[in-house]
């Protein structure tokens, strides 16, 4: 059940939603980039057999997306689009336990993005966001 006392303030829990989200997805690209590196990234791909060739289209894509939620633009689409990415980070961290801590990093870190970008996207925006909710998806979810 949503409060419906606190309805005029969800604009702004949603963009506090989408300003956080859209960083996270920025720093786990960064994590990438900045402290692994491409090499790195690589390696840890082919130790779980997926393709080595992806590792940078993946930061690049977890960039911009990570950019385009945090501004607002088309952002309910790319944290959608991005599920698949977390999908597969989450497949490689599953057996490394709870905790991202562990060896390898465990798997809440994986769910929880997965979890809030389909929050995000079925959410929206926000306040303040550069393409309004609405306009974002074709369809018009109905509401209880």
């Amino acid at each position: 059940m949503i409060d419906q006392r606190l309805t005029p303030y969800a604009p702004y829990a949603a963009t506090l939603l989408r300003l956080s989200l859209g960083t996270m997805w920025i720093t786990h690209a960064l994590l990438k980039l900045l402290v692994f590196s491409i090499a790195g990234f690589e390696a840890f791909l082919a130790s779980h057999g997926m393709p080595t060739f992806i590792a940078w289209p993946v930061v690049l894509l977890e960039l911009a997306g990570g950019a385009l939620i945090l501004a607002g633009w088309h952002g309910r689409i790319a944290s959608l689009l991005l599920l698949p990415i977390m999908a597969g980070a989450m497949s490689a961290h599953i057996g490394n336990g709870w905790v991202f801590s562990n060896a390898n990093g465990g798997w809440e870190y994986p769910l929880f993005l997965i979890a809030m970008s389909v929050v995000h996207g079925l959410l929206g925006d926000g306040a303040f966001a550069l393409r309004p909710a609405a306009a974002a998806l074709p369809v018009r979810l109905k509401t209880a």
